[in-house]
């Protein structure tokens, strides 16, 4: 059995089971103790300053990433709509942190939702086809802003939950068994590594802050997220502009 048949057969089944458990589980409500964050420290003038400024990476990659393809004479619209989610989620997030609630949570998640689309999108074209990620963007972004309007309207986190994580567990079978012509993929394992550390801050936020002193594991979170999105700036600001525009404007292996 050939490594892409394998692979849509994990990707298929990954997605059939992730929507059978989000059918067949509770509600997930918003826990107001979310917004209970470890650090809340004030300096110069700012509330929560440290889970605040640690939002600036994202506002200074995505910007970085958008220059970058604002040189070439062919841009990939994908990766534009990718670093200007980067920029708003380090926009929305310092605006979420600095008075934290559900009410302004809403700016925290939507551009991440987004990012999160935005990204499986731009791999499907990548590593799979670059017309069915490119056909795949638009469905996938509003799928990204339902799981945010389900969760207001209905106060259930599920589907937001799914649009989180999905692409998380997906994006390994697709670097493993597809093949780009443009890129080896350690950009994006290097994403999943720091996301994974990411999270591990968040839920260690107290433990962290109490080991550390000065910073929380919260804002560690955002700085650690951060050099992962640079992962893929910085992949990108290597490659000859000949090799992007070809990702551009040419079909990728499936």
């Amino acid at each position: 059995m050939k490594k892409e048949t394998i692979g849509y057969f994990i990707l298929i089944s990954l997605a059939l089971t992730a929507i059978t458990g989000i059918c067949f589980s509770p509600p997930i409500q918003q826990d107001e103790d979310y917004h209970l964050f470890s650090d809340k420290d004030e300096l110069l003038g700012v509330s929560n300053f440290w889970n605040v400024i640690s939002n600036l990476p994202f506002l200074i990659i995505g910007a970085l990433g958008i220059l970058k393809l604002k040189h070439l004479k062919k841009s990939h619209a994908q990766y534009v709509l990718f670093f200007s989610s980067i920029c708003f989620v380090g926009i929305g997030s310092a605006y979420y942190h600095l008075n934290p609630t559900t009410e302004t949570l809403v700016w925290d998640r939507l551009p991440m939702s987004l990012a999160f689309m935005t990204l499986f999108s731009l791999i499907i074209s990548e590593f799979i086809h670059e017309k069915a990620g490119k056909l795949l963007l638009a469905p996938l972004l509003l799928l990204g802003i339902l799981s945010i309007a389900v969760w207001l309207i209905f106060n259930d986190l599920r589907f937001y939950a799914l649009v989180q994580f999905y692409p998380m567990l997906a994006i390994p079978a697709i670097l493993i068994h597809f093949k780009s012509d443009n890129t080896t993929g350690k950009a994006y394992w290097l994403l999943l590594l720091a996301y994974i550390l990411a999270k591990l801050m968040e839920h260690f936020d107290q433990e962290v802050h109490t080991q550390l002193k000065v910073i929380s594991g919260h804002s560690l979170k955002h700085f650690t997220a951060a050099i992962g999105v640079y992962a893929i700036t910085r992949n990108i600001i290597k490659q000859p502009e000949g090799v992007i525009k070809q990702v551009t404007g040419s079909a990728l292996k499936s």
